[in-house]
């Protein structure tokens, strides 16, 4: 087949393919989904329990409200789906999308004597550098198509399961029961999903939010005297939080407005700044240790064994603070839900085993081990660009969390966490398309590279969990510097009192006329 020609080409229908799709809209972008839907996460890897862990006013859209932003209750993951369905709608952006299009290779067919990795230029010249080959899943045929610029939106979590390294013979093969990642699990119905746990003893692999509610899901599975505990093997400890509210004083106060992330480290803040930071250091471990107070008052974190040795702070600066479930703990209490502290286990025949050597019978295994995002983009992008995706650190280095200074002609959208990940993937896809309109220009190489060392750097010193690529402690500097470069106004409050004291969400960063 002959291959189709076009500007931009958009990889995953997720929260961020659909942000990129409606900012690129003026291009007509051709938008890969290799599933049936749009939804991402929301639609693959969601249990029936799922929801998301803020409030709505803080995860939707600036131009796209909800109806009841209002209701203090978080939106469970079908409220998520029929949102992102019907801001779809109204700015009419699935057009652009080729659903059941899998994107199994990229090759690089740019002028490889052109400048690409100096000074930035126009991002459309004109002439393609990217071609995609894509899989249709109902044809089962290959099609190429040909893009000037290209945007990875297939995200961080999703499609493939990380699961741990076993020494020999120790691996889910020896084991007579079930194993299964969450992403397995996902895609069970309710009646599925009780069968699967129902009188049966299980154990559940991890310590965050995904691990804790399925956790929830089992023991409701197994309520009565019939019914087995789940036992959660938890390796990390994680600060986990009731809900918003810290010794009657709301959650936002201590992170989320101006003035409190003035006490943090931020890129680009001079030497004066820096002073100050270190001088005001005491401000901010007391903030934390507030916290940790409230938490180990409000939940029996010692009697479980589950308190963590690190502050809180640095939990809020990995992005990896979760919301706990209402009935965790009572589930707990009732004897239901279990812990095991390990930082090495196996299989044996008959369940898992641990480094103490004690052993835990078990008939089924979940793991709630997480996902290898890094893996999906290697998997498609050509070498050398491959090898370019992830730095020593761990991370990958992203200009405004969007730009591989080395890879030419294509951005990455939903890479970086935040409070609000769908907040943190429209601004930077406005970014993106004021970028693409040439509405101002990428410093050079250089200078991308020396922001992304900063950035890198405070995640580093702020926390041991940094790996995560996660600003949110300076993201509201993070967000003035993308509208500097847009020419935008950075300080977005009404007067000074809001701008120091109440926190920045999607509504502040309408886009402006």
């Amino acid at each position: 087949m002959a291959i189709i020609r076009s500007k931009i080409g958009i990889i995953g229908g997720g929260i961020s393919g659909i942000a990129a799709a409606k900012q690129l809209a003026k291009y007509d972008p051709i938008v890969f989904e290799a599933t049936d839907c749009i939804g991402g996460v929301w639609k693959h890897c969601s249990y029936r329990s799922t929801k998301l862990q803020t409030p709505r006013c803080d995860y939707e859209f600036s131009d796209f409200p909800w109806t009841q932003r209002d209701n203090t209750n978080f939106p469970t993951y079908e409220e998520i789906l029929d949102y992102l369905h019907s801001y779809a709608k109204h700015f009419d952006v699935l057009k652009f999308f080729n659903f059941n299009s899998k994107v199994v290779e990229i090759k690089f067919v740019g002028d490889r004597e052109m400048n690409y990795f100096g000074e930035y230029g126009s991002l459309l010249t004109g002439n393609p550098v990217w071609e995609v080959a894509v899989h249709n899943n109902q044809s089962q045929t290959i099609q190429w198509y040909a893009f000037d610029f290209v945007v990875m939106c297939t995200g961080k979590y999703g499609d493939i399961p990380n699961i741990p390294n076993f020494p020999e013979k120790k691996g889910p093969q020896v084991f007579n029961g079930q194993v299964l990642h969450t992403l397995d699990y996902s895609k069970l119905d309710q009646e599925a999903s009780t069968k699967l746990m129902k009188g049966k003893k299980v154990v559940v692999v991890g310590y965050k939010k995904s691990a804790i509610d399925l956790a929830v899901e089992c023991a409701e599975a197994n309520q009565g005297p019939e019914g087995q505990p789940c036992t959660m093997v938890v390796r990390t400890l994680h600060w986990t939080v009731p809900h918003y509210s810290i010794w009657g004083l709301p959650f936002y106060l201590f992170y989320s407005t101006r003035s409190s992330q003035f006490l943090h480290e931020r890129p680009n803040q001079g030497l004066f700044r820096t002073l100050l930071c270190h001088m005001l250091s005491p401000m901010r471990r007391a903030a934390s240790k507030l916290i940790e107070s409230y938490l180990e008052w409000k939940l029996p974190l010692e009697k479980y064994g589950l308190k963590p040795e690190h502050p809180f702070e640095e939990d809020y600066a990995s992005c990896q603070m979760a919301i706990l479930p209402e009935n965790f703990f009572t589930e707990a209490d009732k004897g239901k839900i279990m812990f095991k502290r390990t930082s090495k286990w196996w299989f044996w025949d008959g369940g898992v085993e641990f480094e103490d050597n004690t052993k835990l019978e078990a008939d089924v295994v979940i793991l709630a081990t997480g996902f290898d995002g890094k893996k999906k983009i290697k998997a498609i992008l050509p070498d050398p660009f491959r090898s370019l995706v992830e730095f020593p650190s761990g991370m990958i280095p992203l200009y405004r969390g969007t730009i591989h200074p080395l890879i030419p002609n294509m951005a990455f959208v939903g890479y970086l966490e935040s409070v609000s990940n769908l907040h943190s993937a429209e601004i930077r896809c406005i970014w993106l398309s004021r970028l693409v309109d040439d509405l101002f220009k990428l410093p050079s190489v250089e200078k991308m590279l020396e922001q992304i060392t900063q950035e890198m750097e405070i995640m580093k010193r702020t926390t041991r969990f940094y790996k995560r690529n996660c600003i949110s402690t300076f993201s509201i500097n993070h967000s003035d510097e993308i509208c500097q470069e847009m020419g935008w106004q950075f300080w977005r409050k009404t007067n000074w009192l809001a701008e120091a004291f109440t926190p920045y969400n999607s509504q502040d960063y309408a886009e402006e006329k």
